[in-house]
């Protein structure tokens, strides 16, 4: 149980805390502000020193491809239109459990609007109990936990690119989707483009860091489908953007460490190896994030320039390289990413936008069709013991003898505390 009392005498430490953080931050953004006007000045040379000197680097900066002054007001969303959207939620496994296996459940949402369509809105559960599902990640050091989370990432893409072939394919034809989510009577043209501007919002980041600690083979089981599916919306012409809010990157106040950079090269394998500071000289604005800056600059229904991002986990990416842009969608700045055949594609990028910003209005500060999706996939504790309970139904129905949990689990449920 939490103590409240013994919490209640650290918040006046905290409180003051705070207000010193947050005067640090108007003097961080004011030297941001300052940085990002002479960078702008500079902006092709520091653009070719990033180049130039990427693997000398210790920190990774994103590469802006517009002017860094740009603030781009957003159009208005055409009344007719289509968001598509994903979001999973798992049961983990547990050797307390009945059996030792996992669930993933996606959400898939598809909002029809101006159409006079019923929306679908359901989920698509998968259970995975086969010694190569629980066990083949056990070869590269990977925990069956871990590699949940990393296979639920793939189903949510997957499913996301069906949806996507499904409005492709409607050619304009007005199949309905009945109020339970039944299939459209049509078969699926991926050459086809949807008959309204569509698109396919996924929650979070595009760029999957944690691929780069994977090793190759396990890398590949679960980037190359990913791909396959964003090359899936490519063809059906249906723009796919990552919506993060309350973002915490760094990706692009770390181009203007260069601006910020005391030397006449940016060599940081040589000239700061001997760095006797906890910080470098050109982190002058750690701890500051991308968009408490763009949160001063922009005004609601703005977006700032276009970066390149330079993780190097996107190398293996191909034409799929992922950009972003910071927007100010009127109750935060949100961080949006694309791929690349996206923002290649001027019309298709700005028409993303529009019904993103109509999204976030719709939802009342977060995009609707995300926050349905999240609700549509989410396992509640209900949920969870229903599922057991099931299972436990079919493994007596089967002849199985002793199914039960384990005397903790069973302690754990019974406690009397």
């Amino acid at each position: 149980m939490l103590d409240l009392t013994k919490i209640a005498e650290q918040m006046q430490d905290i409180s003051q805390h705070l207000t010193q953080e947050a005067s640090a931050t108007r003097q961080r953004l004011e030297l941001a502000e300052a940085l990002l006007s002479k960078a702008f000045r500079r902006q092709d040379e520091l653009v070719e020193l990033k180049q130039v000197w990427r693997d000398r680097l210790n920190f990774t900066a994103a590469e802006p491809i517009e002017p860094l002054n740009l603030r781009m007001s957003i159009s208005a969303p055409p009344a007719a239109h289509t968001v598509i959207a994903t979001d999973g939620s798992q049961i983990a496994p547990s050797h307390h459990e009945i059996a030792y296996c996992y669930l993933i459940n996606v959400g898939r949402i598809a909002l029809y609007y101006g159409q006079d369509r019923f929306p679908l809105l359901d989920s698509l559960p998968e259970v995975f109990y086969r010694p190569e599902d629980l066990y083949v990640s056990r070869q590269w050091g990977i925990s069956t936990e871990e590699w949940m989370g990393y296979r639920r990432a793939v189903s949510e893409a997957v499913v996301l690119a069906e949806l996507g072939e499904r409005i492709g394919g409607e050619g304009g034809k007005g199949n309905t989707v009945g109020r339970a989510g039944g299939e459209e009577n049509h078969s699926p043209s991926s050459s086809s483009s949807p008959p309204f501007p569509s698109l396919a919002l996924v929650d979070g980041s595009l760029i999957y860091w944690f691929l780069e600690s994977l090793p190759f083979e396990a890398r590949d089981r679960i980037l190359a489908p990913i791909l396959e599916a964003w090359d899936q919306l490519r063809q059906a012409e249906i723009p796919l953007a990552g919506y993060l809010s309350a973002s915490r990157s760094g990706e692009a106040l770390n181009f203007l460490r260069l601006q910020a950079c005391p030397y006449e090269t940016p060599d940081c394998a040589s000239r700061c190896v001997n760095q006797t500071s906890d910080r470098f000289p050109c982190q002058v604005l750690e701890p500051l994030k991308d968009s408490k800056l763009w949160a001063v600059r922009l005004e609601p229904g703005q977006r700032s320039p276009l970066w390149r991002s330079s993780a190097n986990i996107l190398d293996l990416y191909g034409e799929q390289r992922v950009y972003f842009c910071y927007v100010n969608v009127g109750t935060e700045v949100a961080r949006v990413e694309f791929p690349e055949w996206v923002v290649q594609n001027q019309a298709m990028l700005d028409s993303a936008l529009s019904l993103i910003i109509a999204q976030v209005q719709k939802g009342y500060g977060y995009p609707v069709a995300l926050a349905e999706a999240h609700n549509q996939a989410v396992v509640r504790g209900g949920d969870r013991t229903r599922f057991f309970a099931l299972l436990e139904q079919e493994m007596i129905r089967a002849g199985l003898q002793n199914v039960g949990v384990s005397y903790k689990e069973a302690r754990k449920r019974g406690s009397i505390a």
